[in-house]
């Protein structure tokens, strides 16, 4: 529900002076939009509501309170409910000032920060540990990827074509594997015959079901999403759950999962370092705009149904972005 991730004041509709008002230049996509829409987060909405979770842009007005922190004309990347629109009212604690309104900051605030947090936090990542990322070159894998290596592990990584398989081997992954050309449960079994220590799984299905297979002994899943179940009216995708208890107690191995609402706490520092990362180039924010998609970029807010469609098919090679043009009269 909204009110488990924005503050309080945010709830009643009014803007307060805790608030700042930017103009978007980008937004961002995430399955989070899929799921909201669904309603698999809270049921209890119904149409119409505002969609989108997250933009970068300008700010070009203030609440009093906010002043003191932020200015007029300021880039910021911030996660604001209705964030596919014209203009938005941000809780001041919800936004991060960036070095400018370009779309790579906008992998940060869900994307990176899943990665990150989770990682951090559930991954118990040591250098020569064997790391398994589904969906590896989609937005929030790729930087699963990236910090798995920072931590000096061996990563293996997902994906559905030669591109993105040469796109992870640009970011560090030790041994991608193109799902449509090997079985990913064969190279499992016949590369990694110990089993893997670390998967950060975001598919769901029979993915969610090799991945178990091929958890060593004293093995984590962490899942962060389930893509496959996308499809499908519940969301709920097919996995083997009778045979789930003994594969877990033959390897001593467990599966938790990550939803980040859970951990805002520890959003804003998270935010804070990645920014700097992101600015130094020590990562990659890889986004997609649609430039290879059959109808051009992602242009307006009325393409944001496009980017979606984008997302939700799998096409995407990292973060999926809309752009608003500067002079926008189009609504959502």
């Amino acid at each position: 529900m909204l009110s488990n991730w924005f503050p309080v004041e945010w709830n009643s509709g009014l803007p307060t002076c805790s608030h700042l008002y930017p103009k978007p230049r980008f937004v961002g996509v995430n399955a989070s939009d899929i799921n909201y829409s669904a309603g698999r987060y809270d049921p209890s909405v119904k149409t119409p509501f505002d969609a989108g979770f997250e933009g970068v842009g300008e700010v070009v007005a203030l609440g009093l309170s906010a002043s003191a922190q932020y200015a007029v004309g300021q880039a910021v990347v911030y996660t604001a409910p209705g964030a596919f629109a014209e203009y938005v009212v941000v809780p001041a604690g919800m936004a991060t000032p960036v070095p400018a309104a370009t779309p790579e900051y906008l992998a940060l605030p869900v994307s990176a920060a899943t990665a990150y947090i989770s990682l951090r936090e559930l991954g118990g990542l040591q250098e020569g540990k064997k790391v398994l990322v589904t969906a590896a070159a989609g937005g929030t894998g790729q930087f699963a990827v990236q910090f798995a290596k920072k931590a000096k592990c061996h990563v293996i990584g997902t994906c559905s074509s030669d591109e993105k398989a040469a796109f992870l081997k640009s970011i560090g992954c030790d041994r991608p594997i193109n799902y449509h050309s090997e079985p990913v449960g064969t190279v499992l079994a016949q590369e990694y015959p110990g089993g893997v220590d670390v998967v950060y799984e975001s598919v769901g299905g029979a993915v969610f079901d090799e991945a178990v297979k091929a958890l060593a002994v004293r093995g984590r899943l962490l899942v962060i999403g389930f893509i496959s179940g996308y499809q499908t009216p519940t969301g709920l995708s097919p996995v083997t759950t009778k045979a789930l208890p003994v594969s877990l107690l033959r390897k001593s191995a467990s599966i938790q999962g990550f939803f980040l609402n859970h951990y805002l706490s520890e959003h804003r520092a998270c935010m804070e370092q990645l920014v700097q990362m992101c600015a130094s180039g020590d990562l990659v924010c890889q986004v997609d705009r649609g430039g290879l998609s059959a109808e051009g970029r992602f242009e307006g807010l009325e393409s944001v149904f496009r980017a979606v469609d984008h997302m939700y098919l799998r096409k995407n090679t990292g973060k999926v972005v809309v752009e608003l043009p500067r002079s926008v009269h189009s609504k959502l």
